[in-house]
C-alpha cells in the first residue's frame, strides 16, 4: 500500500513537472525571439530551436501511427518478439526544420529591412538607428546563402522521403545529394569563389609560392562531401538513437568550433560562423526531439530521410561557413566506418542485406553479427588480409581446421562489440556518441595545432 502511494506521488509529480516544463519553454523561445529584433541573429536562432523541439516533440508521438497505417514501420531485431514501429518519422523533424528556418528569415535580416533601410523601393543608402546615412546595404549576399541552404536541404529531405517509400537502390541515389547541392556550390562560387589551399611553410622555398589554387578540384571536393556526409550517416546505423546521436555531437562539435572562432577569430571570420550557428542549433532542437523518441528502447525509426538531412545540414555549414575541411575531420568516425566497410560493400567479403549486432534474448545483450564464408567464400586475394585484420584485433575470425568459416560483419558497431565485449544497445550507442566527441575534440585542437606549424600561423589565432 506504502509503496503504491509513493508510486502516485512520484508519478504526479513527474506530471506537474513536465506541465511547468510545458509551459516555461515557450516562453523562453518566445523571450529570446522577441529580444533578438534588434542585437543577435544567433540568440533568435536559440528561439526558434526551442519552437522546433516543441513542435516536434508534440508532433511525432500523434503521426506515428499514421506511418504505419501508410505501410512506413520496422520491426526493432534487437528486442525480443521484434515489435513493430514507425519508419521514416525523421521526416517529421525535416519538414519542422525547414518551416522553421522559413520563420526565422524576417528575424534574422530584421535590422536591415525594419530599422536601417530608408524604405521607398530605395536601396542605395541605408540608414543607421541614430538616423545617420551609411553605405551599409541589404546582405543580399547572406540571404542568398540563406535561401540556398534551404532549398538544398528542402531537395536532400525530397531524397530521404523518396528513398524511404521505394527503397531505392544504392546505386540510384549514392550520387543524387550532389544534384539537391547545386544551388549551394552556386552561391559559394558567386560569393566566395575561394579555391586555393595554403602550402606548408616548409614546402614554400622549393615550390616558390604561398598557396596553390585547385580550381575545379576544389568543386570536386565540396562535391565528394555532399555525396559522403549524407551516406555515412546512413551507413553507421542500426541500433537505436545512434543516427541522431551522432548527428547532435556533430553538431555541438561545430558549435564550439563556431565559439571558438566568435570568440578568439578575425572579425573576417564571424559571419560565416554566425551563419554556422544559425543553421545549426535549430536543427539541434528538432533533433534532441527526434532522440528522445528513438533513443533506447526506440518508440519510432529515424529512416533514410533524416540520415541525408542531417549528412546535408553539415555540408551546407562546412561550406558556406568556410570550414569544410574542418568539418571534414569531425566525421573521422564515418570516415573509419565507411573505410573498414569497403571490403564488404565492394564484394570482397560477402555483405549481408543487414550488419547490424546479433541479439541474444536471453541476456538482451548485442553480440557481433558475422558473414558466413563457409557458402560464399571472400575473394582469393583477400583472405591473407583477413588474417592480417584478424591479428590487429579488427575482426574477429572462426576457423574449421586452417579454413575460415566466418568473420564478424566490418562495421564501426561491430568492431566496438569485439573490442569492449557484448554489451546492452544503449550502452553500445552511449560508448559510440562519447567516442564520437572525444575524437572530435582532438581533431579541432589538432586541426589549429597544426596549422601554427604547418604553416607558421594559424586562423584563429590570427588575421591571414
Amino acid at each position: 500500500m506504502l509503496l503504491n502511494s509513493l508510486a502516485n506521488l512520484q508519478s504526479e509529480k513527474s506530471s506537474h513537472v513536465a506541465t511547468m516544463f510545458r509551459l516555461i519553454l515557450p516562453s523562453i523561445a518566445l523571450l529570446l525571439i522577441i529580444c533578438s529584433n534588434r542585437h543577435s541573429a544567433v540568440v533568435s536562432a536559440i528561439g526558434f530551436s526551442i519552437v522546433g523541439y516543441i513542435a516536434t516533440d508534440w508532433l511525432i508521438p500523434r503521426v506515428g501511427q499514421s506511418f504505419v497505417k501508410i505501410g512506413l514501420y520496422g520491426k526493432d531485431q534487437s528486442k525480443p518478439g521484434k515489435p513493430v514501429i514507425p519508419e521514416s518519422v525523421g521526416a517529421v523533424s525535416a519538414t519542422v526544420y525547414l518551416l522553421v528556418m522559413f520563420l526565422c528569415i524576417p528575424f534574422m535580416f530584421y535590422k536591415y529591412m525594419v530599422t536601417t533601410t530608408p524604405g521607398g523601393g530605395i536601396r542605395g543608402a541605408s540608414i543607421e538607428e541614430n538616423g545617420d546615412l551609411t553605405g551599409n546595404l541589404f546582405p543580399h549576399g547572406k540571404l542568398s546563402e540563406y535561401l540556398s541552404s534551404i532549398l538544398c536541404l528542402e531537395s536532400t529531405a525530397l531524397l530521404g522521403i523518396a528513398d524511404d517509400l521505394f527503397d531505392l537502390r544504392w546505386r540510384h541515389k549514392f550520387f543524387l545529394p550532389a544534384i539537391g547541392a547545386i544551388p549551394l556550390l552556386i552561391v559559394y562560387y558567386v560569393d566566395f569563389g575561394a579555391t586555393h589551399v595554403l602550402v606548408p611553410t616548409f614546402v614554400q622555398p622549393w615550390v616558390k609560392m604561398t598557396n596553390i589554387d585547385l580550381g575545379w578540384m576544389y568543386y570536386a571536393y565540396m562535391v565528394s562531401m555532399t555525396i559522403f556526409c549524407p551516406n555515412s550517416i546512413n551507413i553507421l546505423a542500426g541500433i537505436n538513437g545512434l543516427e541522431v546521436g551522432q548527428s547532435i555531437v556533430l553538431g555541438i562539435l561545430a558549435l564550439i568550433n563556431d565559439a571558438l572562432y566568435l570568440a578568439m577569430g578575425p572579425n573576417a571570420s564571424w559571419e560565416s560562423h554566425r551563419f554556422s550557428a544559425v543553421i545549426i542549433l535549430p536543427f539541434l532542437g528538432v533533433s534532441a526531439a527526434l532522440w528522445k523518441w528513438n533513443r533506447w528502447p526506440a518508440k519510432v525509426f529515424v529512416g533514410d530521410t533524416y540520415c541525408y538531412f542531417a549528412g546535408m545540414v553539415f555540408v551546407v555549414v562546412g561550406i558556406l561557413g568556410h570550414f569544410s575541411k574542418t568539418m571534414l575531420l569531425l566525421f573521422l568516425p564515418q570516415i573509419f566506418n565507411f573505410v573498414y566497410s569497403c571490403p564488404q560493400l565492394f564484394n570482397l567479403v560477402p555483405c549481408p542485406r543487414h550488419r547490424l549486432p546479433r541479439f541474444n534474448d536471453a541476456d538482451w545483450l548485442l553480440y557481433p553479427s558475422r558473414a558466413n564464408l563457409k557458402d560464399e567464400p571472400p575473394k582469393a586475394f583477400f583472405k591473407p588480409i583477413l588474417r592480417v585484420l584478424h591479428k590487429l584485433k579488427l575482426i574477429d575470425l572462426e576457423f574449421e581446421g586452417d579454413k575460415i568459416v566466418s568473420c564478424t560483419n566490418m562495421t564501426l558497431i561491430n568492431l566496438a562489440l569485439v573490442w569492449f565485449g557484448p554489451m546492452r544497445e544503449d550502452k553500445l550507442c552511449n560508448l559510440l556518441l562519447v567516442l564520437q566527441f572525444f575524437i572530435g575534440i582532438a581533431a579541432i585542437l589538432t586541426r589549429h595545432a597544426l596549422g601554427l606549424l604547418l604553416f607558421g600561423h594559424d586562423n584563429l589565432w590570427a588575421i591571414v
